[in-house]
């Protein structure tokens, strides 16, 4: 099979750098070779019961050691908007994203892993040179891991203007009361810093310039984890999704990011990066679960009727679908991630909206053809597809639902009506010209549309 940077694709291959390219290939053989066979062997690490939270598998230390030694490290924080990183852009770094979809170590082993990713460039981007210094080094050394505390149990989280947990002003220090959920990341053991959005001004007048973000040291205080979420079952450990309350959390006035009333640009800065790392995962994860269909739909000890599952024409058909609907989903990330190259991702809210709807669905809808092909087995632990699926669901949720972004661009789409609609007068108006030019008469049954317009 042609290697991955073989499989760029024509249109943006231009664009990719011959560096980048070396390392791609390099990315993919590590997840290959070394991270997805140690996939099973991390789980089986982590073991079972209350010890599943509090070991970090010795596999993913070793893992993480041979990254550093290929110089698989920190290539999320692009060129050209951030100094800290490996030099690579959006675009070139969203190929090498998808292959660590492919596995679950591999984002981990080579310290390109979500929470910690946003939260880094958030620091990176808006903090100051101590929040740097103190935050941002260990977290780029892998040293430290890091959760993003966003959304809460009590409101509809998907507006973020709704959050409540307050963050008042006493002397020197911040004091935080509120709670917060589905905060993935706060269940590892190396988690040590907690990047917490809450309200510093419910009063302002303008409700985006209510909230705040602060950096919250792991165990301040008066912070409580109440329990670990369940994702379809999955308990994610020792990653895991915090249920966590806030009770007078006392956190000095200089871990305040930027400054008060300063959230809502700070986050909006933050997702949208993060919005195409996840849907170039998915997409990993995708091609992943088509090669498990290609395998399974071949198996000559497994007949179906006494053919192959390949000689059936509705999975032949699956797989084409699926080719289709992965190339194109894949085309539409990258489109967003050359986009935010070219601008920065407030100027690249339509492609990144278009790429957090689509992709998701796309990998859903692969998986769940492999786990259809698979029978029983697809729905088990024998196979990664289940997980898989498991995990893909909840990307249409996180960093705002579909209904948001669905929201938002077809509002967008729908503000160029009245141009459309005058463009389209004026073209009837043009054919009623030439039909009296031309001396040709409409036919009978020819009705012009101009009472719709």
């Amino acid at each position: 099979m042609p290697s991955a940077s073989q499989r760029i694709p024509p249109l943006v291959r231009p664009l990719i750098s011959e560096r980048a390219k070396r390392t791609l290939d390099l990315v993919e053989k590590f997840v290959n070779e070394d991270c997805i066979p140690a996939d099973d062997i991390a789980e089986a690490q982590i073991g079972e019961g209350k010890q599943r939270w509090t070991t970090v598998p010795a596999v993913m230390e070793d893992l993480k050691l041979k990254a550093k030694s290929l110089g698989l490290w920190n290539m999320f924080l692009a060129k050209g908007h951030y100094k800290e990183g490996a030099g690579f852009t959006n675009l070139e770094y969203s190929f090498m994203c998808e292959q660590f979809g492919r596995s679950r170590t591999a984002s981990e082993a080579t310290n390109n892993s979500a929470p910690d990713t946003g939260n880094m460039e958030l620091i990176a981007k808006y903090g100051s040179a101590e929040q740097k210094k103190q935050w941002l080094e260990p977290l780029l050394e892998g040293k430290i891991r890091s959760c993003y505390v966003m959304t809460e149990p009590n409101v509809a989280s998907s507006d973020a203007k709704n959050v409540q947990l307050s963050i008042v002003k006493d002397s020197d220090h911040y004091v935080l009361n509120g709670e917060k959920w589905w905060i993935s990341g706060a269940g590892y053991p190396t988690c040590k810093v907690y990047i917490v959005l809450g309200k510093t001004n419910p009063n302002h007048p303008d409700p985006y310039k209510q909230q705040s973000m602060i950096i919250v040291p792991a165990g301040s205080p008066g912070i409580t984890v109440k329990r670990m979420m369940h994702v379809l079952g999955y308990d994610d450990a020792p990653h895991g999704h915090a249920h966590l309350i806030f009770k007078n959390v006392r956190i000095p006035a200089s871990n305040l990011i930027l400054g008060e009333g300063r959230g809502f640009e700070i986050m909006q800065g933050r997702m949208g990066p993060g919005r195409i790392h996840h849907a170039m995962r998915s997409i990993g994860a995708a091609e992943r679960a088509l090669d498990y269909l290609l395998a399974r739909a071949n198996a000559s000890h497994k007949m179906a009727f006494g053919k192959k599952l390949s000689e059936h024409g509705v999975i032949i058909e699956r797989i084409a679908q699926s080719r289709i609907d992965i190339d194109a989903a894949r085309l539409i990330v990258l489109n967003a991630a050359a986009a935010i190259d070219a601008g920065d991702a407030k100027t690249a809210l339509i492609e990144i909206a278009e790429a957090k709807v689509f992709v998701p669905k796309v990998a859903l809808q692969v998986v769940d053809w492999a786990m259809q092909a698979f029978g029983g087995e697809g729905l088990s632990q024998d196979t990664p597809l289940a997980a898989m699926w498991g995990h893909l669901r909840t990307v249409r949720i996180v960093d705002g639902p579909d209904e948001v972004h669905l929201q938002q661009l077809g509002k967008r789409e729908n503000r160029r009506a009245r141009e459309v609609q005058l463009m389209i007068q004026k073209q009837l108006d043009e054919t009623d010209r030439l039909f009296e030019k031309y001396r040709v008469a409409r036919g009978v049954d020819r009705e012009v549309p101009r009472a719709n317009l």
